[in-house]
């Protein structure tokens, strides 16, 4: 069996899909999840399969589930992961379409009459079989991230429906309301995640380490693709990093969401300035190229006899 390549260019940003879990998960399902993943995956319980097979399992824990548990089982990414979760709930909800799912386990959670139950019972049904065959552990983990999805979108209604219930009640007269128990608003929540984002790539930025840094980025687009500060701030490490292409196609995006973007300008100007340079640079090139090899043919022609009559055999005598 050949290693699956494609599966780790995939982008896994749903953790509890990769490790199997409900998104409702607390910290001690996390972590005994893990530990099952991680005994099925170590060598030792791989003892007689092929050394293409072992490679593979030691890229999906290396590569997939360690990450996805390091994620969930750190409180202040977990917090954030669940925040952004809650957030694009409230995103489909607002559309006021149900997701566009493919998998027939995600078509069935829409019209499930019980949602938690059928949630529930969904995920430990694909997280049973998950880890069985390693060439379908992305398909695997698409339908339960489609699972997810579907999960977030009803019971983020039912949530709304509660919330409003809960409003209507405490405008009641004599209700009392509490300040310190006031539930976020989406738009707080929104710069709290975007600011946690920014922080973590300032970070990496000052340690050089512009691979991460883009990556934060990157999913900060993801969750919030018509932020112009995240658009700007990317086109600018991606300029770093020496991508002139990204770092323009960011610019150019974060320039269309705000025309007065200064950074954004400024890396527009330095990759189009570089770009000019890099044309000159090549053009200069292919003319001394083309110089030389003018040259050579004179040359060549030369020793030959002397140009037009060496072709009718030299000088007479």
């Amino acid at each position: 069996m050949k290693p699956d390549q494609g599966l780790f260019q995939l982008d896994f940003d749903d953790h509890h899909a990769v490790l199997g879990i409900a998104v409702t998960a607390d910290a001690k399902i996390v972590r005994k999840r893990y530990l099952t993943i991680a005994r099925k995956l170590h060598p030792d319980s791989l003892s007689g399969v092929s050394a293409a097979e072992a490679q593979k399992a030691s890229e999906v824990l290396s590569k997939l589930v360690n990450p996805a548990y390091e994620a969930l089982s750190q409180e202040k990414s977990s917090t954030e992961h669940m925040l952004v979760l809650k957030l694009k709930g409230q995103s489909l909800r607002r559309t006021g379409t149900a997701p566009a799912v493919t998998s027939a386990v995600a078509q069935d959670l829409l019209k499930a009459p019980s949602i938690d139950a059928a949630y529930r019972k969904a995920v430990n049904g694909l997280a049973e079989r998950q880890f069985e065959q390693l060439e379908a552990v992305s398909e695997v983990i698409g339908e339960l991230s489609e699972l997810n999805l579907v999960y977030l979108y009803r019971s983020n209604s039912s949530d709304s429906a509660s919330n409003s219930s809960t409003r209507r009640s405490s405008a009641q007269p004599g209700a009392a309301t509490s300040p310190a128990t006031a539930t976020p608003t989406p738009r707080k929540n929104q710069a709290a995640i975007l600011e946690s984002y920014i922080n973590r790539a300032q970070d990496y930025e000052q340690n050089k380490d512009y691979s991460r840094a883009i990556l934060e980025l990157r999913d900060a687009v993801k969750t919030y693709p018509n932020n112009g500060i995240c658009h700007s701030y990317l086109s600018a490490l991606y300029f770093k990093a020496g991508q002139g292409t990204m770092a323009r196609i960011h610019a150019k995006r974060a320039i269309e969401i705000d025309p007065g973007d200064e950074r954004a300008l400024a890396v527009k100007a330095r990759v189009e300035k570089a770009s000019s340079a890099s044309s000159a640079a090549k053009s200069s090139s292919a003319k001394a190229a083309d110089s030389k090899s003018s040259q050579a043919s004179k040359s060549q022609a030369s020793d030959k006899g002397g140009g037009f009559f060496g072709l009718f055999g030299g000088k007479k005598k």
